[in-house]
């Protein structure tokens, strides 16, 4: 099994002992050292709370390491839990209910790519989504991906080969049309070029 480094965050000394002490029985996980913090593919962050003071060391640790954060913690709120995903924390662990085999699976799962959350904060956090779906997003036209159906066809059919001309044609907007709509993406996205926004949509699961 592949290796994972994992750096441990708490609050005190024995709350730092006691989770270090479930990570280091495995032998697929690295704990690495306050020096070598920043090679970390995982951060394990044990909170009573998230203070303003969490949040900011949360911001800073996502802009300096850009590891995904598993987040131990005594209560959380929804609105809490949205500050925390916007600062790479993608598993969330009840303090009470922590065992090593949960925290192991989800420092693995957050290597990995995934997320581990309480089924009332995954309830909660649907319940965000369905109120931004239905506030915000359909209101102005767009989709859970932030693109507009226009937006949408014109990567589809760009996957596809299709060039501005043929794109017009297929769906009856003008070339300049198009064009709008190309550089929109690319401008909006942070997009280098046509490839790149086709890659972009690919991997992101829009198209």
């Amino acid at each position: 099994m592949e290796q994972v480094a994992v750096f441990v965050h708490a609050p005190d000394p024995l709350t730092h002992t006691g989770l270090t002490a479930h990570l280091r029985s495995r032998s697929d996980i690295t704990l690495l050292d306050s020096a070598d913090r920043t090679r970390a593919q995982v951060l394990v962050v044990a909170v009573e709370r998230l203070t303003t003071d969490v949040i900011a060391m949360l911001r800073l640790a996502a802009t300096e390491i850009g590891a995904p954060v598993v987040l131990v913690t005594t209560e959380v709120s929804e609105q809490e839990l949205l500050t925390a995903v916007e600062c790479r924390v993608v598993a969330v662990l009840p303090r009470a209910a922590v065992t090593a085999e949960r925290l192991v699976h989800s420092v693995r799962a957050a290597a990995s790519g995934g997320g581990v959350l309480p089924p009332n904060l995954v309830g909660e956090l649907l319940k965000h989504i369905e109120r931004l779906q239905r506030d915000v997003l359909n209101p102005n036209g767009l989709n859970a991906s932030g693109l507009t159906a226009r937006e949408i066809d014109v990567l589809r059919l760009m996957a596809e080969g299709f060039d501005t001309n043929e794109i017009a044609d297929e769906l009856r907007y003008s070339e300049r049309t198009v064009k709008n709509v190309i550089y929109g993406l690319n401008h909006r996205l942070k997009l280098r070029n046509r490839s790149h926004a086709v890659a972009y949509a690919l991997r992101s699961g829009m198209i």
